[in-house]
């Protein structure tokens, strides 16, 4: 069995070819394509972050209206860029939108992505310590985020307060109990999985990673995932983790979606991203019988417990809701998912 959700970019574009043509349009939508994925019985609706782009940006309004309008799907990230963030208003962001959602926030973290502006995280007040990078921002602010969300006291209080306090030094409210097992880093390395998994977070592993052996993508996503839970065993946490992988996957169901994705001939393909040489993700588009073998050679998939669907949210909620419901039904019970 896995949990299966979907992921969405939150693009939007001004042209008539574009379901969603606005903010407005994408914000709205979203929260529609959460609550028909809960209806066709998905486990998750996550959201992209990215900063200074026509794309969703900061999520815990959208987390918190999708988490009021549904009841039972978790409602995650993947991912907020950290060197954007101040982690103490984003402890109580996330906290709110965790309790309007009865807990099922799922909230994944990083480095974050290439970026659309040069050093975009200066704007929002952030530099690299001396001799730093600004993955030593975003690491920094992921640390100081998990230690607030353990809700202990850090704060003196005023002794003559506006309102009353509890005794003790205080801590940032509201405090949402079990958020911080429900933390996710987004890793594009074994490297970066290691230090996920000696911080107690969760895994998720995208459509890409570091090219560290020139094998298949599915085959380094299944040894990246293997070296983040050795690593998780020897740092001695009492819980079990997760792990999530993302893909782009179309079953071929109507002429529509061979319209859209019948000529994709997708295989993995190498490519410089961030100085990085990465190896990117096939898509799959096949009509269902085709797709239930290939994706049985997934290695990836197979090491996780949740698989992220990527969603192409220009193409409308109604479009989308077609695309989850063709696998959840043509597809994941034939592979044991369901």
């Amino acid at each position: 069995m896995k949990k299966i959700g979907f992921l969405s970019f939150g693009h939007w574009m001004a042209s008539h070819q574009s379901a969603a043509r606005s903010a407005r349009d994408v914000l709205q939508q979203s929260i529609e394509l959460a609550v028909a994925a809960e209806e066709l019985g998905a486990d998750g609706a996550y959201f992209r972050v990215h900063h200074f782009a026509r794309q969703l940006a900061s999520p815990f309004p959208l987390l918190a209206a999708v988490g009021a309008r549904t009841r039972r799907i978790e409602i995650g990230t993947a991912v907020i860029d950290m060197r954007y963030e101040n982690p103490f208003y984003m402890v109580e962001d996330a906290g709110a939108a965790d309790l309007i959602s009865n807990g099922r926030l799922q909230l994944g973290i990083s480095r974050g992505s290439p970026e659309q502006v040069i050093e975009g995280w200066r704007h929002f007040g952030y530099a690299p310590p001396e001799g730093g990078t600004d993955a030593d921002i975003g690491r920094r602010h992921a640390e100081v985020f998990l230690e607030l969300l353990k809700g202990d006291g850090f704060a003196k209080p005023n002794p003559r307060p506006m309102f009353a306090n509890p005794p003790g030094l205080l801590r940032l409210e509201p405090h949402s109990e079990g958020l911080r097992d429900r933390i996710w880093w987004g890793s594009a390395s074994n490297a970066t999985a290691v230090w996920a998994a000696q911080h107690g977070m969760n895994l998720q592993s995208s459509t890409l990673k570091a090219d560290e052996s020139g094998e298949p993508f599915h085959v380094q996503q299944a040894r990246q995932i293997r070296v983040f839970r050795q690593a998780w065993k020897d740092a001695g946490h009492s819980r079990e983790p997760r792990v999530s992988v993302s893909r782009s996957i179309f079953a071929l169901m109507d002429d529509r979606d061979r319209l859209y994705f019948g000529r994709d001939e997708s295989a993995d393909h190498v490519g410089i991203i961030d100085n990085m040489r990465a190896v990117f993700g096939r898509t799959y588009a096949a009509e269902p019988d085709v797709l239930i073998e290939e994706l049985r050679k997934d290695e990836g998939i197979a090491e996780a417990d949740t698989l992220l669907l990527t969603v192409p949210n220009t193409l409308g909620v109604e479009y989308n809701a077609h695309v989850l419901e063709s696998i959840l039904t043509h597809v994941a019970p034939a592979l044991g998912w369901r």
